[in-house]
């Protein structure tokens, strides 16, 4: 699944989306502090809160197998998939966003979309699931009786869509990009329904096979601990791949010859770089953030970074400035995100977690 052009400022149109599912009037949000998922949404989980009875997602045996060598049981799988969907969909499993962006129409706990084609093959995917033509059609005209059969026409599902398709969805859709309510509740309705959530887990485990594969190449000696699995899944999700073997042995070649005079005044230009990109006047999702990232981050001692997080935010510095959504607008926020994983500091739409280390102070 490709999804380098995906950007990760969703959380910034799902506030207007959620607006969108209550019927009222909306307006695009820009840098908005994220508020509590809207009522009623399906929350992403092994057994979502909004259902009364347990619902048993399946997970098959060779896949749990699989993800078992990166130190991921089913409820580690399940814990990653909430993680991905907080900043995607404040935790929904739909939450669904428009054009902003130029995606055309994202959707679902890792905002799959029509613009990269990643969207397409889940739809597929759950009209496969049915067992007859009739079935389909009759749940489909339930869930989604007036956009329906155009999210599933033979246009919509191409890829890259047709512009019969594309004309048809832009209609839905206000002059900054967002749904209009009804396409919004029936897209909502399709992707918080339960053979789609068992479609969702598929494909999301599918993704981190890619991902297993990802961090078995690009740390092949391991150890395979919980935060490079972390942020390896970011990385996929927002850029769809991680950096190329010559990069990574270019990069790891300078960092092996680097004095440790060199090791923090390093460090504080990435930082400095971060700083200048979000404040510079086509970079989105971090007004609310990047002042206190910097405070925040510059007060931590180099002294208590190791080697993992060193590299780790190495190469979040090579692979954020290669962001290309919207010509680059997201890369300080696909670096925020990722410093906030490894550091375990950090601000993201307006989400503020750990501080300054406390000095110890003189007796």
């Amino acid at each position: 699944m490709d999804l380098n052009a995906f950007r990760p400022g969703r959380v910034i149109a799902m506030l207007g989306a959620a607006v969108l599912l209550l019927a009222a009037p909306h307006a695009r949000a820009q840098d908005s502090v994220p508020s509590p998922a809207p009522s009623p949404c399906r929350m992403v989980g092994d057994v979502p809160s909004a259902i009364g009875v347990p619902q048993f997602i399946r997970i098959d045996p060779a896949a749990a197998a699989r993800m078992a060598e990166i130190g991921l049981d089913r409820a580690g799988i399940f814990a990653r998939m909430a993680e991905t969907a907080i900043p995607e969909t404040m935790g929904c499993w739909a939450m669904p966003a428009g054009n902003f962006d130029s995606q055309l129409i994202s959707v679902g706990m890792a905002q799959w979309n029509f613009g990269t084609g990643s969207l397409q093959p889940v739809l597929q995917r759950w009209r496969d699931g049915f067992g007859s033509g009739g079935e389909f059609k009759r749940t489909l005209k339930a869930l989604a009786p007036t956009y329906g059969k155009l999210l599933f026409s033979k246009d919509c599902r191409a890829i890259p869509v047709r512009d019969k398709c594309r004309a048809a969805i832009l209609a839905a859709e206000d002059a900054s990009g967002q749904l209009n309510p009804v396409i919004a509740a029936e897209l909502t309705a399709i992707f918080e329904s339960d053979a789609m959530l068992q479609i969702q887990t598929d494909t999301y485990i599918a993704l981190l096979d890619a991902v297993r594969l990802d961090l078995l190449r690009v740390f092949p000696a391991g150890p395979m601990t919980l935060r490079k699995v972390r942020w390896a899944i970011d990385t996929r999700v927002q850029q769809g791949f991680l950096p190329g073997d010559e990069d990574v042995a270019r990069l790891r070649a300078k960092l092996a010859a680097m004095s440790e005079a060199e090791r923090w005044p390093r460090l504080r230009a990435i930082i400095a770089w971060y700083k200048a990109l979000a404040e510079t006047i086509d970079q989105d999702g971090v007004s609310r953030d990047h002042q206190w990232n910097v405070q925040r981050w510059s007060c931590i001692d180099a002294g208590v970074i190791d080697a993992e997080q060193y590299e780790l935010l190495s190469l979040t510095f090579l692979r954020s400035r290669t962001a290309i959504g919207n010509s680059g607008r997201w890369q300080a926020l696909t670096f925020e995100r990722r410093a906030k994983i490894i550091l375990g500091i950090g601000s993201v739409s307006g989400k503020r977690d750990g501080d300054c280390p406390v000095q110890p102070s003189a007796s």
